[in-house]
């Protein structure tokens, strides 16, 4: 398999010495004006500088926003998509997706660390950033303790485009293994528009009904889309 990290791209080599000093005053600019200082291709630029010291990426980097359609965009595509990306490899697929991996880290800090209930802008937050952009769909249970602190996160069902399949029977299951006395269902439509379908209301209903004989309460059903998120409660679907 092709790793195409070290191939130069046409004219790159003529170019190294003009991009040394580039890097340079971005690094400058980075360190002392902050990342506020950098386009969004300067920061992908950058980035993509420090997995491959001898090309210049800035063509590169702006080929990637435009091709993944933005800087969220092309943190939150699948690894592998980048990778076969023109010009790319594994080490500067990597360096991308790093990225991602950290900002995820940083923005589950407090959802982690705090009851979620008392967290829910940065439970939105990263919910936001980790699933606005995918290209499926998936379904996931946040289960809670009687405090609301976070039991587990995990991801119950991974589809197609435009359809994932959840249950209520395994969803119930998993919270009373776990001794869930809440949950919170997550999912998010490729399409970018968070509207609720009619299926996302009947199951919902039906996870409610079940958990509700059995003492667990149904915080929300959150949907996340480009155009923001859809919140169940806050719609008075729960």
């Amino acid at each position: 398999m092709a790793d195409f990290d070290n191939v130069p791209r046409p004219g790159s080599l003529s170019q190294e010495h003009h991009g040394k000093g580039h890097r340079a005053r971005l690094r400058s600019r980075l360190l002392h004006s902050g990342g506020d200082a950098l386009l969004d291709h300067e920061l992908i630029e950058y980035l993509l500088a420090l997995a491959i010291p001898r090309r210049d990426t800035k063509p590169l980097a702006k080929e990637l926003l435009d091709n993944f359609g933005g800087l969220s965009a092309l943190l939150t595509a699948d690894g592998e998509s980048i990778r076969k990306f023109p010009g790319m490899g594994e080490t500067s697929a990597a360096a991308i997706k790093i990225v991602q991996a950290a900002a995820l880290r940083l923005l589950s800090e407090p959802v982690r660390e705090n009851p979620v209930l008392t967290s829910w802008q940065a439970l939105l937050d990263y919910l936001r950033a980790d699933m606005a952009h995918l290209v499926n769909e998936r379904i996931r249970v946040l289960h809670l303790s009687s405090k609301n602190q976070l039991i587990r996160d995990e991801l119950v069902s991974e589809g197609s485009i435009d359809q994932a399949a959840i249950y209520t029977r395994e969803v119930i299951k998993r919270a009373l293994e776990l001794g869930s006395a809440a949950i919170i269902l997550v999912h998010n439509h490729p399409s970018g528009d968070s509207t609720p379908s009619r299926q996302d209301i009947k199951i919902t209903k039906d996870i409610c009904d079940a958990g509700r004989k059995l003492g667990i309460a149904v915080h929300d059903h959150i949907i996340i889309g480009k155009d923001g998120h859809t919140s169940f409660r806050s719609k008075g679907l729960i």
